[in-house]
């Protein structure tokens, strides 16, 4: 509220505009509902309202701020530190009934990149929204961190290589190939498969992009995948970044 509410205002919603917002959002017009201002309509609503619809409206209002409010967000003054401790609120909120995006987070916060952090949070976001844009973005995500891992150690790479080739040279760098495991370590044939099947993973999201993922022409009598099948892609494209990733960190140490 405190983020929100600007002395009976909410953010520069007019009251009609606000109604709109919220009948859009939670189906409740709050001003024609409450007959009160702004304001009071929107806590008149959360102290009333279920628990799931109250993170609805928030969420939505959280997405208006971040799309209107940029310059409030960036500048370092009471704001920006309330929207970030909000932001955090509603990411544990959402995260927590969701346990593939809790690691969609500690994502975020490894690649400390603005733009690898809207990925992310895109293709969570598209899963239910748009299935075809999310297996897209799945396959993106997979070809950023490939190429984030081979600049942070100089390998040189193509513009032109595809996700497979990409994920083929990240693994080779990291040493994650099948003849990197020694045949005496424990369990070496099912680690031997399982780093097999890595750049299969990246081969085959790019595969199942082409008929059914965004970026390219369809007809008329197109029919995309169901959420269920972005949640495959976007939960493989997240795990074999994941692990990309905390084996590039390890590297480091």
């Amino acid at each position: 509220m405190k983020l929100f509410n600007r002395g009976g205002y909410v953010l520069d919603f007019s009251t009609n505009d606000f109604d709109v917002f919220t009948l859009e959002s939670v189906g409740v017009p709050l001003c024609e509902t409450y007959k009160l201002s702004k304001g009071k309509s929107l806590m008149a609503y959360i102290n009333q309202a279920s628990q799931d619809d109250i993170i609805k409206l928030l969420k939505d209002l959280l997405d208006y701020y971040e799309a209107h409010y940029e310059y409030q967000i960036e500048n370092d003054d009471e704001y920006s530190k309330t929207y970030s401790r909000c932001k955090d609120i509603m990411d544990r909120i959402l995260y927590n009934k969701n346990p593939l995006a809790s690691t969609a987070v500690e994502l975020k916060e490894k690649f400390s990149s603005a733009y690898l952090s809207a990925q992310i949070d895109l293709m969570l976001k598209m899963q239910s929204e748009n299935p075809t844009e999310a297996i897209g973005k799945a396959k993106e995500l997979i070809e950023s961190c490939c190429k984030t891992i081979l600049d942070d150690n100089t390998v040189e790479w193509d513009k032109n290589w595809d996700v497979g080739q990409l994920t083929g040279e990240t693994v080779k760098l990291l040493k994650l190939m099948p003849k990197d495991i020694p045949d005496t370590a424990p369990a070496s044939t099912e680690l031997k498969a399982i780093l097999g099947n890595l750049r299969a993973i990246a081969t085959n999201l790019a595969a199942l992009r082409n008929p059914y993922g965004s970026g390219h022409g369809k007809s008329a009598t197109y029919k995309g995948l169901e959420e269920r099948h972005a949640k495959l892609a976007v939960g493989s494209s997240i795990t074999l970044v994941s692990f990309l990733w905390d084996t590039h960190e390890r590297r480091g140490i």
